[in-house]
């Protein structure tokens, strides 16, 4: 924390960074004006020990200033990155599985509506959030208990904001809630801009010259929090002023001046973003149809080479919109689609508490679901799940030779031929399996262990031609996983096969 003067518009004409060092680690982020002649920049320190800083500014209050401090180990495992192409994982290197609920207005509601909604995080499956950092227009926010008194600029309606300056006693409340969900272990996916002002607020018409102010101080006051996800936008093609091109500009200042490189995507409407992009570190998507169907995830794999999370692939709920109509177990069904296909997928819920507008308590049947999911998927192959044989197996995931999770979706069999894709498999080996009922959250171990017998061009069998037998319900899997020592002997390759992740 600096203090100085605050002479002219701070938001416009100050230019503030400070230099901090590590032997030859350098970083230099941003600083920004918080209010009442306090200036400050954050350093988030990658690595344990002392560091020196040194200040540059044209604010004379401000610049030269230098001194050290001691970082220390606390349990901090760093910003989630992308590993191993299609996942993610901590700087640390512990793999991170996002299992993400949405609650666009959380930050906006009153304090005891936030604290209902913590509680429910506490002790609920999710481990990232998408949330706004502007609120959208409503009613409710201009009058009656869920007022709002503060906004992202100075002043009070669309007659008196002046979007040269920012109000920082706005943005200090949004940092205490993105702090609080980061003690629960919980990744913000944090949303710059949205549309949905519907001409009342003026948020989402706002200048070029505004965008990239704005886009500059978030990330100088939020780069440094290391449960930061970047989402340039929510349903950016519906903010109809604004193109790709002026979202390509807001990506490259995002990446210019975040010095952490978090993660960064954007949520697409009616027109899909360029993903490819390299800017762009994973795919957000809103596809319904993608996980409607096994088999897309893994094209969609393969055409982007990035981690691919469905954000949005329509919500729990009793809504009179139809992205809101889901039965419990249809959004648990395509959770499971979207992860044996190699991908991930987000949570919403629009019942009567209205759980995506403001959080407060859960009422659906999935998020329980979900939970069991990622217990099972956090317990299998470390690093995540990869389609097995994608181009003629489209339900299963896993690791070739070691582990397999098949999902059968609304299929009903009542069997299934002990039979694997040759890919890593050797003459010998033996596997275990479990039944699991993915709605009734139940796993029943198969008896006994199956041995993989000769090894054709495509598929191998067990060595007595063994099935499993199943229950003839819909949303059932099987999880098969390798037990005892590797046999000697080749490893089987798929013909054709796909790059390896």
């Amino acid at each position: 924390m600096l203090k100085g003067k605050d002479a002219g518009n701070p938001f416009i004409d100050l230019e503030l960074t400070a230099t901090f060092t590590q032997g030859a680690q350098r970083y230099t982020p941003d600083g920004f004006y918080d209010g009442d002649g306090t200036y400050r920049v954050r350093f988030m320190p990658p690595t344990a020990g002392e560091w020196t800083y040194t200040t540059h500014s044209n604010h004379p209050d401000l610049d030269g200033k230098t001194g050290s401090f001691t970082a220390v180990e606390g349990g901090n495992r760093g910003p989630v990155r992308v590993a191993n192409v299609h996942h993610f994982a901590h700087a640390d290197g512990t793999p991170f599985y996002p299992f993400g609920t949405t609650i666009y207005e959380w930050a906006f509601q009153p304090e005891a509506r936030k604290l209902e909604t913590l509680a429910t995080l506490k002790k609920g499956p999710f481990n990232k959030a998408r949330m706004l950092a502007v609120p959208p227009y409503k009613p409710n926010y201009i009058d009656g208990p869920g007022k709002l008194t503060d906004f992202p600029f100075v002043g009070t309606s669309r007659d008196d904001f002046d979007f040269s300056r920012f109000n920082p006693a706005y943005f200090r409340s949004l940092e205490r809630d993105v702090k609080r969900l980061s003690d629960l272990g919980i990744q913000v996916d944090l949303i710059l801009f949205r549309p949905y002002d519907k001409g009342k607020w003026g948020f989402d018409t706002t200048s070029d010259a505004v965008n990239q102010r704005f886009v500059r101080y978030m990330v100088a006051r939020f780069a440094a929090f290391q449960n930061i996800w970047w989402s340039l936008a929510n349903e950016n093609s519906y903010i109809r002023h604004l193109s790709d091109e002026d979202f390509d500009r807001y990506f490259q200042i995002v990446q210019q001046y975040d010095p952490y490189n978090h993660l960064r995507s954007i949520h697409n409407a009616d027109r899909i973003y360029d993903y490819n992009k390299p800017w762009v570190t994973h795919v957000s998507l809103q596809y319904y149809n993608a996980v409607k169907v096994f088999g897309v995830s893994p094209l969609l794999r393969d055409i982007y080479r990035k981690p691919i999370v469905h954000d949005e692939i329509n919500y729990e709920g009793n809504s009179a919109s139809r992205w809101g109509q889901l039965s419990g177990e249809e959004l648990s069904h395509r959770f499971w689609i979207a992860l044996v296909g190699g991908a991930y997928a987000t949570h919403g819920e629009v019942l009567e508490n209205g759980w995506i507008s403001g959080g407060g308590h859960l009422a659906g049947t999935s998020p329980a679901r979900i939970g069991f999911l990622r217990q099972i998927v956090e317990a299998g192959p470390e690093g995540g799940l990869k389609p097995i044989d994608q181009l003629f197996v489209m339900n299963a995931a896993g690791k070739a030779g070691d582990y397999y999770l098949y999902y059968f979706g609304e299929d009903r069999p009542t069997e299934w031929p002990f039979v694997l894709p040759v890919a890593g498999l050797r003459k010998g080996m033996r596997f275990r399996a479990d039944i699991i009922d993915t709605w009734n959250m139940t796993v029943v171990p198969v008896p006994g262990t199956f041995e993989i017998g000769e090894l054709p061009r495509y598929r191998a069998a067990d060595v007595k031609n063994r099935s499993i037998k199943l229950p003839g319900k819909p949303y059932m899997a099987l999880r098969i996983q390798r037990v005892g020592e590797i046999p000697h002997g080749p490893t089987a390759a798929t013909p054709g096969a796909a790059a390896d992740d």
